[in-house]
């Protein structure tokens, strides 16, 4: 099916109204992308949109609908007129689970595990500990450092028969990979009803569905013997009472998120009641690893 796309300007314009205006409309897809391709977007908070200063909005539609009528109806909606800076395009029809598998491999962490796409072959190493995983709804494939460092981490800890609480869950990736790393049960924490759903289905396509339980960040949290949250600095120094509270004495801390220069601050937060803080960093990321007193 033949495709065109209709890009502008963000500019003063919600993307919540957007987002309801380009359903109405019948939009396959909408994206919001960098008009200058300079400006880094830190990884969010569950549930959070960050935009850049200068966004561009690019809407999907197929060619049973007609662009200038499109455009029209958008102005109409949004009581603006955008068609001056508006670009139309046609759009090639592609496999498109092909292209993120063209650019993204199967990925090494620590000595023996590995996060691959579902329909990559598995690696030849008979001792790979392997997550099979797609992007999807959620943040987390592993590829970003503050997820790479954790699943350094965990593949360096002796897993079997552990309970893991994996606060901020996103896709489930950590969950999962200490689910394979020999943990007996997960339960995966998020804000984000989609991310809580991605980790379901993550679970089931690795067929460990039943050893992992998923909640809301509100609902109270049980014990565990390691504790990962990999969110941002500020969140994680806000839910120190409540993630230190949930480690289970003798047990694993894994902070990540952070910035290097905000790594001071995280630790500071943790360390009553926390010993052997050690710090892992990847560009200008850290991860903070604990254990909690005995």
């Amino acid at each position: 099916m033949p495709f065109y796309e209709i890009e502008f300007p963000l500019s003063t314009l919600s993307h919540d109204t957007l987002d309801d205006v380009f359903e109405e409309m019948g939009a396959l897809s909408v994206t919001y992308v960098d008009s200058t391709d300079d400006e880094p977007v830190l990884e969010p908070k569950p549930g959070e949109m960050r935009l850049w200063r200068e966004t561009k909005v690019r809407a999907l539609f197929d060619q049973s609908t007609e662009p200038l009528r499109n455009l029209r109806k958008l102005e109409l909606a949004l009581g603006v007129s955008i068609a001056n800076g508006a670009r139309v395009r046609a759009v090639a029809d592609r496999a498109w689970e092909r292209v993120w598998l063209d650019d993204w491999k199967p990925m090494r962490y620590g000595r023996r595990l590995w996060v691959i796409p579902t329909a990559a072959e598995a690696p030849e190493d008979p001792a790979a500990v392997v997550v099979r995983l797609d992007p999807g709804l959620a943040f987390g494939t592993g590829s970003h450092p503050t997820t790479s460092l954790c699943l350094t981490v965990l593949d360096s800890l002796d897993l079997n028969g552990c309970t893991i609480i994996d606060y901020g869950c996103g896709s489930g990736v950590l969950g999962l990979a200490a689910l394979k790393l020999g943990a007996s049960h997960v339960l995966a924490v998020d804000i984000d009803p989609q991310a809580l759903t991605a980790t379901r289905e993550n679970a089931a396509r690795n067929g460990i569905d039943a050893r992992i339980h998923v909640q809301d960040a509100d609902a109270a949290l049980p014990q565990g013997d390691c504790i990962l949250a990999n969110i941002l600095a500020g969140p994680l120094i806000e839910l120190k009472s409540r993630l230190t509270a949930a480690c289970a004495k003798g047990g694993h801390l894994i902070l990540s998120g952070l910035l290097r220069e905000q790594a001071d601050a995280v630790a500071a937060a943790y360390t009553p009641g926390f010993e052997s803080l050690e710090r892992l960093y990847q560009e200008e990321w850290c991860c903070i690893h604990a254990r909690k007193g005995a």
